[in-house]
C-alpha cells in the first residue's frame, strides 16, 4: 500500500491565485486615410471597389487608403483612388470625415477617413492587385445602396443628390 504522507498534493489546474485579475493591455493605434466617391465624366455613374469577405461575398466600398508622410488628405485621396481603381480624377469638394474603431492583429485601431467627391479625368478601370478584388461603375442612384458599410452609406445619403454637388 502506498501513501502520500509527507508530500504535498499536486497543484490543481486553474489560476495561480484568486482575487485581482490582470487585464490584457491592447495597443491603440491611430490611422488616417483619405478617399471618396468618383463620379464618371458624364456624371451618370459612381466608382466603387469590391473586396471579398471570408464567405466569398463582395463588399463594395469607397476607394481609400493611408496618408503617406508629407501628403495632404487631398493628395493621398487622389493617389489612392488612382492606385486602387486605375482611374484618374480631380477633387470637386470635401464630403466630410468619418472615424471609427476596430480590432485587427490584436490592436485596437482608431481610423479617421477624409472623404472627397471626385470627377473622372482619365485612366482605365483596373483593380489594384492583392488589395482590391473588383472595381465597377454603378448608376449614381444605386451607389448608396451598394455600399457595405453603414458609415459610408450615411455620409453619402446625407447629401441627397450627389450629382447636384458638382454644380
Amino acid at each position: 500500500m502506498t501513501t502520500n504522507e509527507g508530500t504535498s498534493p499536486a497543484p490543481k489546474p486553474g489560476p495561480p491565485h484568486r482575487g485581482k485579475t490582470s487585464k490584457v493591455r491592447v495597443k491603440k493605434v491611430e490611422e488616417i486615410s483619405a478617399g471618396g466617391l468618383v463620379l464618371s465624366s458624364d456624371r451618370s455613374t459612381g466608382l466603387l471597389i469590391g473586396r471579398k469577405d471570408k464567405r466569398g461575398r463582395t463588399l463594395w466600398s469607397l476607394p481609400k487608403g493611408h496618408i503617406e508622410s508629407g501628403e495632404t488628405p487631398e493628395e493621398a485621396a487622389l493617389r489612392e483612388v488612382a492606385e486602387e481603381t486605375g482611374i484618374q480624377s480631380a477633387i470637386a469638394r470635401s464630403l466630410g470625415v468619418i472615424d471609427f474603431w476596430f480590432m485587427a492583429d490584436g490592436k485596437r485601431i482608431h481610423k479617421t477617413v477624409h472623404h472627397f467627391l471626385f470627377t473622372e479625368t482619365g485612366g482605365h478601370l483596373a483593380p489594384q492587385p492583392f488589395e482590391v478584388d473588383e472595381v465597377a461603375w454603378f448608376p449614381v442612384q444605386e451607389v448608396v445602396s451598394r455600399l457595405a458599410y453603414s458609415d459610408e452609406r450615411k455620409l453619402l445619403a446625407g447629401y441627397g443628390d450627389l450629382v447636384a454637388l458638382l454644380d
